[in-house]
């Protein structure tokens, strides 16, 4: 389970949300102070918040277990509002939030919700969302960069206007273990997925445009790093050194691939976190993501 993040300081007056599907790690969280929206998920009739009430591990295990009665939906409006006023609370007097893309999940228009709720009941405090047209690891380091900004003493509008500018140079590159389960992203259709499984396929997927897209495929899982290493080489902008690794139950993986990583850029500054169910669910046990800023 993951612990309530600390009280924001006096000095933080611009606090930062996010929903749980960015999956920012523990330190990260307490370190800028996030304050994190969960996503629910539903097994067996019962509702969990993700990362309160379950570990993505113990989500996969649901997974695998009866994928029929698995299923993730967006927080609530009343979830939103109780974060702003959580952080509120707690000090701040404006509030950017920064959501999963609309394209995959309700949760931008439920922040949207809840800042109209807000004009009521917090009329003091200003609500800036930011749309990130992403998910999961894409997410953090759009988080990360926003609080960076926060310490050189940007304004909202100037934070804003950043993150707005970095998120089109976001990318993420998700490898997959099998292709068995992507036609649940709605990028290709099952038979497609079933004629893959049997090649024994390794599917790189991306976002574009707030979608999950195919990106290609290999025959091994090797081959799939191997060619999404050479990208980043050729594309990660070094001034923004943070990279993002997150995996879906295989720790050891990305523990592998955080050690390439740090071999072939000796600057970069990788993390590694856990995928959200969402993502999970979509691709499967053993999926890999990475993320970076292009030049």
């Amino acid at each position: 389970m993951i612990q309530e993040t600390k009280e924001i300081s006096n000095g933080v007056k611009i606090a930062i949300i996010t929903d749980s599907t960015a999956a920012p790690t523990k330190e990260q969280q307490e370190k800028y102070q996030f304050e994190i929206v969960p996503i629910n998920v539903r097994f067996e009739g019962k509702i969990y918040r993700d990362y309160i009430d379950l570990t993505p591990t113990q989500a996969y295990r649901f997974m695998d277990a009866k994928p029929e009665e698995f299923a993730t939906s967006a927080p609530s409006p009343g979830d939103f509002l109780s974060a702003y006023k959580k952080v509120v609370e707690k000090g701040a007097k404006e509030i950017l939030c920064l959501t999963i893309s609309p394209k995959i999940s309700a949760t931008l228009n439920s922040a949207r919700m809840a800042k109209e709720l807000a004009r009521t009941e917090l009329p003091d405090i200003r609500i800036e969302i930011i749309d990130t047209q992403t998910i999961t690891s894409p997410e953090t380091l759009l988080c990360l960069a926003a609080a960076k900004e926060r310490e050189k003493g940007k304004t909202l509008d100037e934070i804003v206007q950043s993150i707005e500018d970095l998120k089109k140079r976001v990318k993420v590159f998700v490898m997959l273990e099998t292709i068995r389960y992507v036609y649940r992203s709605g990028r290709i259709p099952e038979v497609a997925s079933k004629i893959g499984a049997i090649l024994s396929l390794k599917p790189i997927l991306t976002i574009s445009d707030g979608l999950l897209r195919f990106a290609g495929a290999t025959t091994s899982k090797r081959k799939s790093i191997e060619k999404v290493l050479k990208i980043l080489k050729e594309g990660w902008d070094e001034n923004l050194p943070e990279i993002g690794i997150q995996h879906a139950d295989c720790f050891s993986e990305a523990e592998e691939l955080k050690t390439k990583v740090n071999q072939l850029f000796p600057s970069s500054q990788v993390f590694i976190s856990e995928c959200c169910p969402i993502i999970g669910y979509a691709t499967g046990r053993g999926s890999l993501l990475i993320a970076f800023f292009t030049k």
